[in-house]
């Protein structure tokens, strides 16, 4: 069984940082691309960032400057640094984690339950 926590979500002003975390736990064999996604009410999920296991980084465009990724692989966690806090960054923010179980072949998707993110202007 695998395993993905997120925390760090809150209530902050506009203008202001949070940090998320996200923790994989259980039977992991190896961890490749780790990520996290957002999401708001009618809306489809999109990608924020991603880390691969060397490290390489992609943002979305409205986030590159403000938000930074990074992930540390001896604690199978992965964090998101969000600066300069937007109202419109307000949404659930998912983990996404690709992830070779100890049982499992090949890598397969996992998701954790999501961390609201509110920013008020």
């Amino acid at each position: 069984q695998v395993q993905l926590v997120e925390s760090g979500g809150g209530l902050v002003q506009a203008g202001g940082s949070l940090r998320l975390s996200c923790v994989a736990s259980g039977s992991i064999f190896s961890i490749n691309d780790m990520g996290w996604y957002r999401q708001t009410p009618g809306k489809q999920r999109e990608l924020v960032a991603v880390i691969t296991s060397g490290g390489s980084t992609k943002y979305e465009d409205s986030v590159k400057g403000r938000f930074t990724i990074s992930r540390d692989n001896a604690k199978n966690t992965v964090y998101l640094q969000m600066n300069s806090l937007k109202p419109e960054d307000t949404a659930v923010y998912y983990c996404n984690a690709d992830i070779r179980p100890n049982f499992a072949l090949r890598p397969l998707g996992y998701w954790g339950q999501g961390t609201q993110v509110t920013v008020s202007s």
